[in-house]
Formats: structure tokens, sequence, C-alpha cells
């Protein structure tokens, strides 16, 4: 019998109801476990039990964090991600930090940069900063948005993409760009006209944006043939880590840190 890969939450316990099924206490007891619904079978219903032959196939109905499982059974129905069952056999837990291939440490423990204690603006920092400002300079007409998302979608299931990067906007994105924006409202926007403030809040929104993007195609950087040895947008990924979030508007870089996105250096690196 075919062996499969099933996801549930850290707990064990199913990440359909969060109450169904423990499949940590299913692997200790060694008994079969079933769907809580009979009738028949449908995938995306609780006539059925999910599990997919890839691991990274399992997100379409789970997240991050997560445990994760090595089952059996027949399957009933499938579709091209997933399997349902009306009967599987937990056969062992795997650890999802040495199997899954990206960074799933950093996915399951994200870095708010607003949230951690910035570095001092030196030398390291400004040169990382101009790396940085080159690149986005030279991706202006092919957006690192687009690079990113194109070379992960390439290379990795949707449901693993979508998994990691609604953790991202729930847990960071939504609070820098939050954080940031205030920053600049309170510092920029009040000496200017409307018109311009606009302007000027586009500008930091898409370079704000452009860090974001850069950090989530870092999780994924591992499973990448071209980025494995060499990420082309570290320099912005070392800045978040070091607790700074670059920003550009009109003529002038800034770095942003600490929970309310302080201007900590502004200028041209």
């Amino acid at each position: 019998m075919a062996t499969y890969y099933k996801i549930a939450r850290p707990d064990g316990w199913d990440f359909f109801t969060g109450k169904s099924i423990n499949y940590r206490e299913a692997l200790a007891t060694g008994q079969p476990v079933s769907p809580a619904s009979s009738g028949t079978p449908k995938l995306c219903s609780p006539t059925v039990l999910h599990a997919s032959l890839d691991a990274n196939q399992c997100f379409a109905g789970g997240k991050v964090p997560c445990s994760l499982y090595r089952v059996s059974g027949k399957s009933i129905v499938s579709d091209c991600e997933k399997h349902g069952f009306t009967q599987l056999q937990i056969l062992e837990e795997l650890d999802p930090v040495t199997h899954f291939k990206w960074r799933y440490t950093e996915a399951a423990n994200l870095t708010n940069p607003l949230m951690i204690s910035p570095a001092a603006v030196d030398t390291t920092v400004l040169d990382l900063l101009g790396q940085w400002a080159s690149i986005v300079r030279a991706s202006v007409r092919a957006s690192v948005r687009d690079n990113v998302w194109g070379s992960v979608r390439d290379n990795v299931w949707d449901s693993v993409w979508y998994s990691v990067w609604a953790s991202v906007w729930a847990r960071v994105r939504a609070s820098v760009r939050a954080s940031v924006r205030a920053s600049v409202g309170a510092n920029v926007w009040g000496s200017v006209r409307a018109s311009v403030r606009d302007n000027v809040w586009g500008s930091v929104w898409y370079s704000v944006w452009d860090s974001v993007w850069a950090y989530l195609g870092w999780i994924f950087a591992p499973v990448v043939p071209e980025w494995r040895d060499s990420y082309f947008l570290q320099s912005s990924v070392d800045l978040w880590h070091l607790g700074l979030v670059p920003s550009f508007a009109g003529n002038k870089w800034r770095l942003h840190g600490h929970a309310d996105a302080r201007i900590l250096w502004e200028g041209t690196p």
C-alpha cells in the first residue's frame, strides 16, 4: 500500500476542526483513524481524510507551523494535490525542520524587523543599503515581486507559498507597512501638499513591499536552483534581520527601526 504525508496542528490535532482527530495520539495507540462524517467520499469535505504523496502538497488544508506524519491508506478520491481516504494508518511522525528543504524554521518563527533592536547604522549597513538600492533601480521594469513570485512558483507547490504568505501577511507585513507609513507621515507628510504626499507614500510603499517580497523569497531560496548558492536579494534580507527596513521616497533612502518604525537614517547610500 502506498504511503502518503499528512500535516496537522503542532499539537497533533487536525487542522479542519482542531478537535476531531489527534494524529500523534493515533500513532501512539496504533489505531487507524477515520473521518467524522459518512456519505459519498468527496474531497474538501468531512467525508474523507486528506493526505498527499508530496509533503509540500499538504498545505492546501493546513499552514505553518505544523506537525508532519507519514501515513498509509487506500485512496478513494484524488486531485492533483491531495487524496481522500476513509481510513488512515499513522506510520511515523517526521520533523518538519529537517524534512522540508525550504526554511521551515523561519516560516514558523517569522522575523518582524520592527520587533527586534536595530543595528547601528554603520558602513556595513550602508553598504548593504547601497547594494539593495542598486537592485531596486535595476528592477524597475522587472519588479522584485514578479521575480520572486515566478521563481518560487516554479519550484514549490502554490499551497506552500500561500500558507507562508498568509503568515507573513498576518504577522509581519501589516505591522511593517502600518508602522513605516505612520513614521513617514509624522516626518514627511505634514510639510508637503496632498498630491505630493500621495506620490511620496506610493514610492515608500512600493519600496517597503519590495523588502517583504525579498524576505519571502529568501525563505524558499534553498529550493530554487539558481538561488541556492547566492540569493540575489540577500542585502535586503540582511537588513531585515538587522532590524532595519529601507524605504525610498523621491530622491532619498531611509532606514526605519523599532516598533514605531522611526527614521534612523536618511540620505543617499
